[in-house]
């Protein structure tokens, strides 16, 4: 009992005494996210639509305190309880789900803070690339509607747990605001994305 005690409190040290990245330090990084996704529908909200996001990321530091980030993630986002017709019926709506899967491209000014440096704050712009649209009720393909590129702004707050002096494990909370409208043809209302997730990942320093 005694060596199990004085190993967690080995790591607990360790944990404890990781310092923080140097200027021209690169973390490699990848991430698995649950996604919480709206549409902006001029004033008001849409319902809730849930899905994923995958990424991987570049990390480059200037300092210990500041670096900036690049992101390649595969983002679900869309909204629920939604409406659609069809052609033949143009005058009879329908209740739908829109699931809209994207390629964004976040790049942030990242601020590390706290003792060691090992929570951090992300802040920029980001692009997205619309990679499908589809309606749940029918299953069609509805990208032709869309705009292909959705812009606007990321930010995210996280820690991250020192493994090694190489390897880090972090868990983070990141959102992102559309400007852009969604929708091909003009409405009344802009439709703007907007999605909140909850990701965990690792990132893997190199010199």
């Amino acid at each position: 009992m005694k060596k199990v005690i004085m190993a967690v409190a080995a790591v607990f040290g360790f944990v404890l005494q990781s310092g923080a990245q140097q200027k021209g330090d690169v973390e490699l990084g990848a991430n698995l996210g649950f996604n919480y996704a709206t549409v902006q529908k001029g004033s008001e909200e849409t319902k809730e639509h849930y899905g994923m996001n995958a990424g991987v990321s570049v990390d480059y530091y200037f300092s210990d305190q500041w670096s900036v980030k690049t992101k390649l993630t595969y983002d679900q986002k869309g909204w629920n309880r939604g409406s659609i017709y069809l052609i033949d019926t143009p005058y009879i709506t329908y209740g739908t789900n829109y699931d809209l899967d994207y390629l964004t491209v976040p790049v942030t000014a990242s601020w590390h803070f706290g003792k060691k440096r090992n929570w951090y704050l992300d802040l920029g712009p980001y692009v997205g690339f619309l990679l499908s649209a589809k309606d749940s009720r029918f299953k069609r393909d509805v990208k032709e509607y869309f705009n292909q590129t959705d812009w606007g702004v990321a930010l995210g707050v996280g820690l991250k747990i020192p493994v090694t002096d190489k390897l880090k494990l972090f868990v983070e909370c990141d959102s992102q605001s559309g400007f852009s409208d969604l929708a091909q043809k003009k409405e009344d209302k802009s439709y703007r994305n907007s999605r909140v997730a909850l990701n965990v990942g690792m990132n893997f320093t190199i010199k």
